[in-house]
């Protein structure tokens, strides 16, 4: 195998140099389309998180809202139940503020709330109400499990990038190593030095084989 190799050295060397040469261009091209998936994916994660903090937000406020709201109807109720003069214009207040600051899901929770006081005799806070939080914070917590899902997506392919970008440095290096041993004069060390770049290049290859194409988008 030396003695072919002596005889061929040049070509040897040279065809190894263009087939390391299109591979290192290959995989650093690769490794630039993940960059740029990379920051795509952590931009549209970032822009969901902003989303999902301002439906939080506005879905404490309307929490809070009904809290107030809450107070409200049971003082009234207090002072309907309280048989006086007063009971009449409390009744009024009540629907008046009943219809104007109870939303459809809110009087649901009231409702389920009230049912489950008259069964159990315990006070029950409508604003416990599962399907009644669901209704508020729901779209929320989807929308932050969306970021987080984009942005797990975004660490994917940020993994695949460094990777793509070591084994473009391992390949330099192989590059480097032809180099030298295309000046150097004795054959043997010539041998030694292109095996050693060709074992280093087979083994880059192969780990870069099990990265996932990624085509231009």
């Amino acid at each position: 195998m030396f003695a072919w190799f002596q005889k061929f050295s040049e070509l040897i060397i040279v065809t190894l140099l263009g087939i390391v040469s299109v591979s290192t261009a290959y995989v650093s091209f690769q490794a630039s389309l993940y960059d740029s998936k990379m920051f795509k994916e952590y931009t549209v994660a970032q822009n969901m998180k902003t989303e999902a903090e301002s439906m939080y937000l506005e879905a404490n406020q309307q929490y809070a809202q009904d809290a107030q709201t809450l107070v409200a109807l049971d003082q009234l109720n207090v002072e309907i139940s309280s048989n006086s003069s007063v009971s009449e214009l409390a009744k009024e207040k009540y629907d008046a503020l009943y219809f104007g600051g109870v939303s459809a899901e809110f009087g649901e929770a009231i409702d389920r709330a009230a049912a489950e006081r008259d069964l159990t005799g315990e006070y029950i806070s409508p604003q416990e109400d599962e399907q009644y939080l669901d209704f508020l914070f729901g779209p929320y917590e989807e929308k932050s499990v969306a970021a987080e899902d984009q942005t797990k997506q975004g660490d994917v392919f940020n993994t695949h990038a460094d990777k793509l970008i070591l084994y473009t440095v391992l390949m330099a290096i192989c590059l480097f190593l032809l180099g030298v041993a295309a000046v150097v004069t004795r054959s043997q060390t010539k041998f030694v030095i292109s095996l050693i770049s060709l074992g280093i290049f087979a083994f880059t290859a192969t780990l870069a084989a099990f990265i996932p194409f990624t085509g231009i988008e």
